[in-house]
């Protein structure tokens, strides 16, 4: 049991709860509707592997600068309590659940499967040499939608919705990425990293964390204009409106502004989403 544990921290499942309604809701405009079981097991399979492996060689990369920094040195390969070893092996599963169900899906998304694994492999050394480190982990993060998309659709017509949906994510990920961020602003300057927080001090970079947010929503606005419909959708998008004002009001509480509101604003957008389709 305790290694289990040590296993979740790690990996941090509880951040699932910011992707699967983004892949789910990918899924979801590629349908129309609900995939079937199978597809949607199969994509949670996939979705599950793929992130473990980014969390796995984020924390296999950053290991060393996780040992000096205050707030990350309790992390399971920081502190030692998993080895590097360990970390390698459970990337290696990972990937290994993530390619199967890839190729269970189709032989189209076993084909473009490499594109999430090359930019998780290079997000991690961003903060390394640029300041717009958050960009980076943005388009990492609209991978999240085209994935869920291309698992019940493979194909490359009718994208139109979900790049805008991929587009929100960029955005919406970038803006609270600044915000988490200005937990190690004073650690990133001396060790040597980048950040905005870092660049430009956190009361200035917030502000762009708010008109990153701002586009976000507008994104969303456009979205249901064009492709969805209905008034509970309206109200959904009012909903995740209100939340990204409030997580910027409460930008200094990062644990409520960064966790709760985000998982919140996920599940928003999932059933806005949902709703949209159906025209209710």
């Amino acid at each position: 049991m305790n290694l289990l544990q040590n296993y979740a921290k790690f990996i941090k499942l509880e951040h699932t709860l910011f992707s699967i309604p983004l892949i789910l809701s990918g899924a979801l405009l590629a349908e129309r509707g609900w995939p079937s079981p199978m597809s949607l097991l199969l994509i949670f399979l996939a979705a599950g592997g793929a992130r473990t492996f980014a969390l796995c060689l984020n924390r296999i990369i950053d290991r060393n600068i996780d040992r000096q920094n205050p707030r990350t040195k309790d992390r399971p390969l920081a502190n030692g309590s998993m080895s590097l070893l360990e970390a390698w092996l459970l990337a290696a599963v990972s990937i290994i659940i993530y390619l199967a169900a890839a190729k269970s899906l189709s032989g189209f998304c076993l084909k473009y499967s490499w594109i999430p694994l090359v930019a998780f492999t290079i997000y991690p050394y961003f903060k390394r040499f640029t300041k717009w480190s958050h960009i980076g982990l943005g388009l990492v993060w609209s991978l999240i939608p085209l994935s869920g998309f291309f698992a019940v659709k493979p194909a490359f017509d009718g994208l139109g919705a979900v790049l805008m949906l991929a587009l929100f994510s960029l955005f919406w990920l970038a803006g609270f990425d600044i915000i988490y961020s200005t937990l190690d602003e004073d650690f990133d300057r001396e060790a040597g990293l980048h950040s905005l927080p870092c660049a430009w001090g956190s009361e200035r970079a917030l502000k762009l964390s708010g008109t990153f947010h701002l586009i976000s929503f507008m994104v969303l606005v456009v979205l249901y204009g064009v492709w969805l419909g209905g008034p509970v959708t309206v109200m959904f998008l009012g909903i995740i409106g209100i939340l990204l004002y409030l997580e910027q009001q409460f930008a200094n509480y990062v644990d409520l502004s960064f966790f709760k509101m985000n998982v919140a604003i996920g599940f928003a957008v999932f059933f806005f989403i949902w709703s949209g389709l159906k025209g209710v």
